[in-house]
This record gives structure tokens, sequence and C-alpha cells, in this order.
């Protein structure tokens, strides 16, 4: 069975409040990280990380990590390219919470500036494949288990593009469900394609915006999704929303999909 978690800006506080709010609720806390110009930096520094691990080991915890959602770490293969700078920053600051899974953006968007709507040449892809391959063996690198590290899909471009490095490199991935919901993809078939290399899954509702409630998604879409993970994945599964409405309105459609689940499976 799969153990839930959510993220670490529910209530309107920094990080350690929020991981001390949710720590008797959930199982793994998505620590959101960010290094920028305009709104500085929420690194945990030492002291941060010896209070988190007393969380964790009071309240049997694990962390996640998303990278700095601005990486462009298909952009270029060289250790010094900025994006390749920031992750390393935020993977030497997080060592301490030995985190489950660090969840990247393997970005598209140079493929798409390229090709606007347009098909995308095999030689663009294979360019892109071949900066995206080292990179993600740099990063990978700076893991005692390259497995930790999770290559994400976006609903802006195909997940096909990042499939071959996936399939031939010791990474992992993290399969956002509402990502193939906005994309119109079926999640069960992507999901039965890629169980056995997930360590999370990100899941939450798409209203007038994504990572909105799951009470936003009907039975019939949700229940599939929740009875094909209850079966077949143990990771982490993340609710992934960013305020206290939403997360409280997503764990109760969660546990009522859970509860219809095991109600027809007894045969009521």
């Amino acid at each position: 069975m799969f153990r839930i978690g959510t993220t670490s800006y529910i209530i309107p506080a920094d990080i350690l409040p929020n991981v001390a709010y949710l720590a008797p609720q959930v199982e793994d806390v998505q620590l959101v990280l960010f290094e920028t110009d305009e709104y500085g930096s929420n690194l945990p520094d030492a002291a941060l990380c010896a209070r988190l691990n007393e969380l964790a080991a009071a309240h049997g915890l694990t962390y996640s990590v998303h990278l700095p959602l601005d990486l462009r770490l298909g952009d270029g293969g060289e250790e010094t390219d900025l994006s390749l700078v920031k992750a390393r920053r935020v993977i030497e600051a997080t060592h301490p919470l030995r985190p489950f899974a660090y969840t990247l953006h393997l970005d598209g968007r140079a493929l798409v500036d390229a090709c606007g709507a347009g098909p995308v040449p095999e030689a663009y892809i294979a360019s892109w494949r071949e900066n995206a391959r080292r990179a993600l063996e740099i990063v990978s690198g700076w893991l005692d288990e390259p497995e930790r590290l999770c290559v994400e899909n976006l609903e802006a471009w195909d997940p096909a593009f990042f499939a071959p490095l996936v399939e031939t490199l010791p990474v992992s991935r993290t399969i956002d469900i509402g990502h193939l919901w906005l994309q119109g993809v079926d999640p069960l078939d992507h999901l039965a394609c890629w169980i056995g290399r997930a360590r999370v899954i990100h899941l939450h509702g798409v209203a007038e915006r994504d990572h909105a409630s799951l009470a936003h998604v009907p039975a019939t879409r949700l229940d599939p999704v929740v009875r094909f993970l209850a079966a077949r994945f143990g990771g982490v599964v993340t609710l992934e929303v960013f305020n206290q409405m939403d997360w409280l309105s997503s764990r109760a459609a969660l546990a009522a999909s859970l509860a219809r689940l095991s109600g027809s499976e007894a045969g009521l």
C-alpha cells in the first residue's frame, strides 16, 4: 500500500511550521525549495535539518524534495551549467534528511521553442536527449542511490521524449497524474508502463488550474487510479496542493475513494 504525503506549503508559513502541522497527518512531506534573486532562498541549514529529522523520527516521516522548477537540465550537459549548480546546492543542503526521492523536470521548452506547434525533427530530439542524459548522469552521481532521482512528466510536452533516458539510466520516475489528465492521456496506460520505475506519484485535481483539490475529480476518474495504486504501488502518493483547504478536501476525497474501493471489494 502506498504512503500519503503532501507539500511543505499548506499553511502560510515556512517549512518547519508546515512540517510540524503535517507530521501527524502524513507519511511524507515534499519539500518545495527555491533559490532565486527575487525571493531569496529557503534551502535548509544544518539547524533546520536537525529539527526536521527530529520530527521525522517522532512521526515516522520521510521527506521528498522537488528540485527548483526553473532547472533546465535538458539544455546543457556541463557541470558548470547554472541549472546543475542549483541542483547540487539543493542536494547538498538536504543530504542530512536522506530524502526518499528528488523530483526534477527535464524541461522540454527547447524543443517546443524550436518547433512551435509542428513536429519536432529527430535531430532536435537526439540533441536534447544527449544533453539531458549527461545532465541526469551528473545529478544522479551526486546521490548515494541514483534511483532516488525521479523524472517527472509535464503537461506541456510528450513524456515519450524522455522515456529512452529513464529506461537506460539508473533513475526513477515521478508520475504526475494531474498532468496526464491535463493532456487528455489515460493515466492507467502510463501507470501500467512505468509503475515499476516509479517512486512518487503526484495526485491533484484540475479545475480552473491544475494542482487543485481532488474534490474536483469525479469518482469515475479518480477511483480507477486509486485502485491501481492501492494494488501495485508501495511508494509515496503526494497530494500536490498548496493550501490548507485543498489539502483537507483532497485527503477527504482520497479517503472516500479508498472506502468505495474497499466496499466494492467486499461486495457491498
